[in-house]
């Protein structure tokens, strides 16, 4: 392939689409949470049985709910059979230890659709990760690492497909809910490398490499990983919170989470400082696309602390918890996409991160 070549191009384009769309389900995903929509489907891949949701509860059968219910309690049967073969015995009591595994989810068209939508938008990636596997191929003969990667994308939103269809059978079981999580960081993590790695050529040495300010990096991108998984352990308290509450006197819900909030709570100021040292360091580099990265970093960190505090004091309103998530991953992105253009544009950076460029 020649420098700017068609199949470059078309590669690095359906690259940045997947990126946003994996972005955009992540955003659906949070409205999913935020409306209690997350069991509008009962089932999986079908949604009550169908293709295409129903519209009113007049055409499901009038014993639904213990349908539904009877068809999750049987598919966790098998799936704690199977966790109990391979040794995770406490893993597969938890299961059915859980309350919400005897939770009829009763019918009720808006979150149903939410839900339908934000499984279509699932399907929509898996799409465009099977064309970034299949424009990926040209280089097999140039950097067969980035073929692995679109590869390795291909088969982590395989995973995340058929850990979806855990996630309903459990009734959003809090464990797999943050596993789910943790997926999409890295399915993020590989499709951002892929796509730099790819156009490694339109990066050259810019300035020196330093050891220390690379493991900054790292450390704080680490953080920020481990910060919004605690977050997604928090998001889950709250979800506890609400149903015993039944979804009422939410001024009074922040006093009732437990010890994760508060972690996540003090753990916000530790991230505040680090990106704020992390941004006096890359500043110093006077490169322009570094200085860009920094902007948007503090910008995003600063964002995210604003609509923390706001939920914390004006009662968790629900349309800021998808955008806290979002910016959340934004923010993890932003710090990941800094560790390869940094190790790509240094001058005497380790020679296997630099590898591609040449």
């Amino acid at each position: 392939m020649t420098k700017n070549s068609f199949p470059e191009k078309r590669f690095r384009t359906i690259g940045i689409v997947t990126v946003v769309a994996v972005y955009f389900l992540i955003l659906v995903g949070g409205i999913v949470r935020s409306t209690g929509s997350g069991m509008g489907c009962p089932d999986w891949p079908k949604c009550f049985g169908s293709w295409v949701p129903p519209t009113d509860v007049s055409q499901l059968p009038p014993d639904y709910l213990e349908v539904y219910k009877q068809k999750r309690i049987d598919k966790n049967e098998r799936l704690a059979a199977s966790l109990s073969k391979f040794g995770f015995t406490e893993l597969a009591a938890n299961i059915f230890a859980h309350p919400s595994q005897y939770i009829e989810t009763e019918f009720n068209v808006t979150k149903t659709w939410i839900e339908y939508v934000n499984r279509l938008v699932g399907v929509l990636i898996g799409i465009f990760i099977f064309l970034t596997v299949v424009f990926s191929i040209p280089y097999l003969r140039k950097d067969k690492v980035v073929f692995y990667l679109a590869f390795t994308s291909f088969l982590v939103v395989g995973v995340q497909g058929w850990l979806g269809s855990i996630v309903v059978s459990t009734n959003l079981l809090p464990v797999t809910v943050t596993v789910h999580m943790a997926l999409a960081l890295v399915l993020i993590a590989l499709l951002e490398y892929m796509l730099v790695r790819s156009q490694a050529r339109s990066f050259v040495s810019r300035f020196n490499f330093s050891a220390s300010t690379n493991m900054l990096l790292l450390i704080v991108t680490a953080i920020t990983f481990v910060q919004i998984l605690i977050g997604t352990q928090v998001r889950e308290d709250v979800d506890v919170v609400a149903y015993m509450m039944n979804g009422t006197n939410r001024e009074s819900w922040i006093e009732q989470l437990g010890r994760s909030f508060y972690i996540h709570r003090s753990f916000s100021i530790v991230l505040l400082a680090l990106n704020g040292w992390l941004a006096y360091q890359l500043y110093k580099l006077k490169d322009n696309t570094m200085s860009l990265l920094c902007n948007w970093m503090l910008i995003v960190v600063g964002a995210e602390i604003a609509i923390g505090v706001v939920m914390a004091y004006f009662a968790i309103p629900p349309v800021l918890q998808p955008l806290h998530l979002v910016l959340a991953t934004v923010l993890f992105g932003v710090q990941f996409f800094m560790i390869i253009i940094y190790n790509y544009a240094s001058k005497g950076a380790p020679k296997k991160a630099i590898a591609a460029v040449r």
